[in-house]
């Protein structure tokens, strides 16, 4: 076998450094979240099912009202003190950041 010939100080150098650079990452865009499409007003059916069927709900939070009706939060908390004014139902808890409410029975 012939002798292998050797490189160069300067062509070692080159060498190592082009070897560690390889190819670049590519970062995925991540996943989208669904952007939700809920009404600011009431039309005249979400209306009447919110007189209707959440007075039956076990829980009722603005969030589930949100998330049932389609309807967003400050309206669901509208939603909530009108059904508590007419007494339809009647509070379980409520701190500054969570109100949970359920149906008002008769024998309460």
């Amino acid at each position: 076998m012939a002798p292998k010939e050797q490189k160069s100080k300067e062509a070692k150098a080159m060498a190592a450094a082009n070897a560690s650079k390889g190819k670049k990452k590519k970062w995925s865009k991540g996943k989208m979240k669904e952007k939700v499409n809920n009404m600011v007003k009431f039309d005249k059916a979400t209306y009447e099912k919110l007189l209707t069927e959440v007075p039956k709900y076990k829980m009722i939070t603005p969030s589930v009202l949100s998330d049932r009706l389609r309807i967003n939060g400050s309206l669901a908390r509208a939603a909530i003190k009108e059904l508590l004014g007419q007494g339809l139902i009647k509070v379980v808890a409520k701190s500054a950041s969570q109100e949970i409410y359920t149906r008002a029975t008769a024998a309460a």
